[in-house]
Order: C-alpha cells, then sequence, then structure tokens
C-alpha cells in the first residue's frame, strides 16, 4: 500500500484477486465478520472475456475512477451497464469511489454523473491524505451488502415458509 500513495503504480493485468475477513455492520447493527473477495478487473477491455467469470455470483460492484479524467465517467457508466445492470444488483450493492491522484487538486463535488450513475452512493478518496476514511466507507459500503444480502435470505426464507 505504501508504494501505492507515492504515487507508483503497477496496473492490473487481466485480474487481481485480494481475500480478507472484515468486521462490519450488519443490518441488525451487531458487528459480523464477513469474507471478502475483491476482484480487480483493471478497466481494460483486453480482458472482457473475463467478466463473466468476474459477475458469477457477484454480490456488490465498486467502480473506481480519476473524476479529473472525463473519459473515465463515459467508463463509468459502461462499467454500470456491464457489471450492475446486467446482474440486476440494487444500488445499495453498488459504489462510486472518485479516485484522486496524490497531488491533484482534488475536487470533493459531486462529478456530473448519467442518471443511473447518479443514483449510486458516491465516496471520494485519496490514500495519500486521508487514508482512515476510504476504508470506514467502505467497511460502511460492507455493511450496506451484508444488509441486502441478509434481508434476501430473510424474503426467500419468509416465502418457504408461507
Amino acid at each position: 500500500m505504501a508504494e501505492k500513495t507515492r504515487g507508483d503504480y503497477s496496473p492490473t493485468q487481466g485480474v487481481r484477486i485480494l481475500e480478507f475477513e472484515s468486521q462490519t455492520l450488519s443490518g441488525s447493527g451487531k458487528n459480523v465478520a464477513c469474507e471478502v473477495e475483491l476482484w480487480d478487473c483493471a478497466g481494460d477491455l483486453r480482458f472482457e472475456s473475463c467478466w463473466p467469470a468476474l459477475m458469477k455470483d457477484s454480490n456488490g460492484v465498486a467502480i473506481v475512477f480519476n473524476p479529473d479524467v472525463p473519459s473515465h465517467l463515459k467508463e463509468a457508466e459502461m462499467w454500470h451497464s456491464s457489471f450492475i445492470s446486467s446482474q440486476g444488483l440494487q444500488d445499495s450493492q453498488c459504489l462510486l469511489m472518485a479516485h484522486h491522484k496524490p497531488g491533484s487538486a482534488a475536487d470533493n463535488g459531486r462529478p456530473v454523473l448519467s442518471s443511473q450513475l447518479s443514483k449510486l452512493p458516491l465516496i471520494h478518496s485519496n490514500l495519500e491524505e486521508d487514508p482512515e476514511e476510504v476504508r470506514q466507507e467502505f467497511h460502511r459500503y460492507l455493511g450496506s451488502i451484508v444488509k441486502t444480502l441478509s434481508e434476501s435470505r430473510e424474503r426467500e426464507e419468509m416465502s418457504i415458509i408461507t
């Protein structure tokens, strides 16, 4: 992580998978442990053939983009269509991260987004200036996914009972 915050960057080739356990707040207000698989698919269309495997059984999508690069907003719309709309994910299962590179003149206002993207939760990230804020926001996002999955499971169980 330290290398990334200094500005050194090694783009993902294909897919990078990070697995970890997280303590997150559930819908009932209790801390629960959840296992997370974070799949970074680089945003490179050369790896589009890998996308079906990434989408299979996904419970959430985080779209990271640089708001200082106008083409990234169009790409974020494409990601929304490919990963969120096609999977039928709820807005609460999605997160937009406007990532500001170190040294950029970060504008933390809401970028001009399409109607689909404007419905999604948006956080600004700058790992150099406030990594703890990004961590807290991501944990809140994980909590919303846990809540959504729990509610879905409860509805399914109730439909079997009734």
